[in-house]
């Protein structure tokens, strides 16, 4: 009896010690946003800046200091930078689960924004890939910001001359979740059959692309409006899904880049054949729900993946020098040429995000920085 009532109380111990850590966590974390205001700044720069969560409202610019380059790092001022789904997960905090690193109650870092291409203004001491005046692009935490430094062996990359700082700065999360998803994940090859769900947008016109350039067959899934976009891009075959369900065609595919995720693991799952792969990328909007929000596909898939011959996953990109340097080389081949639906200025970003958040962005848009 005394063991049972140890470990009555231990069930119920343990959830009760988690709430309090919780709580106790909540109420400590906070963030130096006033102080950090209130400086003036001997080398200022202008930055999109948020003291707390929540809608584009609480974005604001402010006057920060300009970075100063280590070693390894180069000083880039930014001529344009893009906006992704994850800078408005970020500046609500939603999923809360994404809050146990960014900090639960405040942001612990101000800054948002990572797509990024600009001009090399200064070079660390030990930099010698890059010196100043080179046009470069890539991604780095900050980037909506007149300024910032990234380490030369990073996510970087020069720029080719065929493209637009505009337009380079698109392809950082973008390119990369498209380049990642179909070769790693989905372990594209010539002659696949290959479905892009959420083709016009921001990762999709890139997957289409790099989809062609690898020698795949592939369906582009939009709306009716854009398929005229999504054919340019390469697409041989397009889809309209509000008025045709993909899931329930005859076509069998290889694999499938969903950034959409409005159709559900199993309903992709029946149109894979047996050895497919189903890379799920992204889907839903900041209505999507604050505690789980676009991770319950995710998690179906992963649960679904064990008993099926198909391989159901989710890929979340990750930024390397390499991958970097791949996109660099298609944008300069011609193979990838970024799309972009707006420009904003930087004092327009958050009538920047509260646009992307529609879901109805077709390609990239961009911030310009003067």
């Amino acid at each position: 009896m005394r063991l049972a009532r140890v470990l009555a109380w231990a069930v119920l111990a343990i959830p009760a010690a988690a709430v309090a850590a919780l709580a106790i966590g909540y109420m400590r974390s906070d963030n130096d946003c006033e102080r950090q205001l209130a400086l003036t700044p001997q080398r200022p720069m202008t930055a999109v800046i948020r003291c707390d969560y929540g809608t584009a409202d609480v974005l604001q610019l402010a006057q920060v200091e300009i970075p100063v380059p280590g070693d390894e790092e180069i000083l880039v001022k930014v001529h344009a930078a893009a906006i992704n789904p994850l800078d408005w997960h970020e500046m609500r905090g939603t999923p809360y689960l994404m809050r146990l690193s960014s900090g639960l109650r405040r942001p612990q870092d101000l800054r948002l924004g990572v797509d990024f291409a600009g001009t090399v203004a200064a070079v660390g001491a030990k930099v010698t890939r890059f010196k100043p005046g080179d046009a470069v692009f890539g991604g780095r935490s900050g980037a909506l910001a007149q300024y910032l430094v990234v380490r030369h062996d990073r996510a970087v990359a020069p720029k080719p001359d065929n493209v637009s700082f505009e337009q380079a700065a698109g392809v950082g999360i973008a390119g990369t979740t498209a380049l990642q998803g179909l070769r790693d994940a989905g372990r594209v090859a010539a002659g696949d059959q290959v479905l892009v769900n959420g083709a016009s947008g921001g990762v999709g016109t890139f997957a289409v692309q790099i989809a062609k350039s690898m020698g795949a067959e592939v369906t582009g899934v939009s709306s009716a409006r854009n398929h005229e976009l999504v054919r340019s891009l390469g697409a041989d075959h397009v889809i309209d899904y509000k008025t045709q369900d993909y899931t329930a065609g005859d076509v069998r595919y290889d694999v499938i880049l969903d950034a959409a995720g409005n159709r559900s693991v199993l309903e992709n799952r029946g149109v894979l054949v047996p050895d497919g792969r189903y890379v799920l990328i992204g889907g839903g909007g900041p209505d999507a729900g604050n505690w789980i929000g676009p991770l319950a596909k995710p998690l179906q898939a992963l649960l679904v993946s064990p008993f099926v011959s198909q391989e159901m996953s989710m890929m979340l990109a990750q930024f390397t020098n390499a991958d970097t340097q791949a996109l660099a080389s298609l944008l300069q081949s011609g193979a990838v040429t970024p799309v972009i639906d707006r420009l904003y200025p930087l004092a327009e970003v958050a009538e920047a995000i509260r646009y992307l958040e529609q879901g109805r962005a077709r390609g990239k848009v961009v911030i310009t920085v003067e």
